[in-house]
């Protein structure tokens, strides 16, 4: 069943809001475009004793994507009932017609993609795929066969994601013939591989580090190093890259700051949304927010969430500014030949051969996340998304 972005809105403020609306985007279509529309990808703990209504309440709240996760969300002792319960709460997802989000399971083994896809039986068709931790070139081989072997027995292509998070992708001198490994064994399931996650929390633990909540990913300095690396090997714009999503952010509730706020008064007071400002301050997001824009900046789409506060403001985020999208457009009519033209909001340089990839790639995310009006702001976004 198709799904799209901002459906949870009413429409008349999608109307207000969307010179382009996002469109509908089929989870058996292009899987480069699927990937974009991962956006907010919500991970649940598998032994969640209400997780099939979970699911459910934060699909109708706009969550177009979710984990199961039986890996590090679960304790050691708990996972044989943690995953009973998937596996029940699973199954009630399939009996009811409801539209729901791309559902991934993060397995802790590879054996555990049989044993999930036999318990299942029919039920097995609500699932999108797995996602597959501390993947290297070593433990990558197990459960890329897992997963091709249960795609057989259901008779459709189950998708994978890999998480970049083991030791040897921390450390820098293993972490490039890693990463090398990884690109090679990945070229050769390109159709299966919707995205490469990045697991920020285990490569800081490489280190004995934890970020704090006034501080992004990118001031670890370890691990912003380990993200630049992921995208110079797995994200490149050369057909042989993989789109890379942006790693966790793991704070909601804000105690007292030893920082200023990162977000500006002026354009929440401009929009008469100054309670929205109190309300991410409160909640700690303006911190999420600066991480997801620095996400961007450094090649990676969508992010890791733990809490249905942070959906909001990664797909906000996410819908294309009008300037930007008039900027694409101007770069992908100037035709291969190339040549340099000012953008018609005539305040930068569109450059059509260096700009393409990104124009390409802009209009594919419009196409998902939809085109803002002009004067539409990420504000008006952000204040429609929350009092939903």
């Amino acid at each position: 069943m198709p799904l799209r972005h901002f459906a949870h809105l009413d429409p008349a403020d999608e109307q207000r809001l969307f010179l382009h609306r996002p469109q509908p985007v089929d989870p058996d279509g292009d899987p480069e475009v699927l990937a974009l529309a991962l956006g907010a990808t919500l991970y649940l703990p598998a032994d969640r004793p209400a997780l099939a209504d979970d699911v459910r309440r934060r699909c109708a709240d706009g969550v177009t994507s979710v984990v199961l996760c039986l890996e590090d969300a679960v304790a050691d002792d708990d996972l044989p009932a943690a995953q009973a319960n998937l596996v029940h709460h699973v199954r009630d997802l399939a009996a009811d017609a409801a539209v729901l989000p791309l559902v991934f399971v993060r397995v802790r083994r590879p054996e555990q993609v049989a044993e999930l896809v036999e318990s299942l039986g029919d039920a097995a068709a609500v699932l999108t795929g797995f996602v597959l931790p501390k993947f290297t070139g070593r433990s990558g081989p197990a459960y890329l066969q897992a997963v091709q072997a249960a795609s057989a027995r259901l008779g459709r292509r189950l998708r994978v994601m890999p998480v970049v998070e083991s030791p040897e992708m921390a450390h820098a001198e293993t972490r490039v013939d890693a990463l090398v490994q990884v690109r090679d064994l990945l070229a050769d399931h390109r159709d299966e591989v919707l995205a490469v996650r990045i697991g920020a929390t285990d490569l800081s633990a490489a280190f004995g580090l934890r970020r704090r909540r006034e501080l992004t990913v990118y001031d670890v300095r370890v691990v912003a190093d380990a993200i630049a690396d992921v995208v110079n090997v797995l994200g490149r714009s050369d057909g042989t890259g993989h789109v890379v999503t942006g790693p966790v952010w793991e704070y909601f509730n804000s105690p007292d700051r030893v920082f200023k706020p990162q977000l500006r008064e002026t354009p929440f007071r401009e929009h008469e949304e100054r309670p929205l400002r109190a309300n991410l301050l409160a909640r700690d997001l303006d911190g999420l927010i600066r991480e997801v824009v620095l996400d961007q900046a450094n090649g990676l789409h969508g992010k890791t969430v733990i809490h249905p506060t942070h959906v909001a403001a990664v797909h906000a985020l996410s819908v294309v500014p009008h300037e930007e999208h008039a900027d694409a457009l101007d770069v992908l009519g100037a035709g291969a030949g190339g040549g340099v033209a000012a953008s018609s909001y005539r305040n930068k340089m569109n450059e059509s051969k260096p700009h393409r990839a990104w124009a390409r790639r802009l209009v594919q995310r419009a196409q998902v996340f939809g085109v803002a009006r002009p004067t539409t702001s990420f504000v008006d976004l952000l204040g429609a998304g929350m009092r939903r």
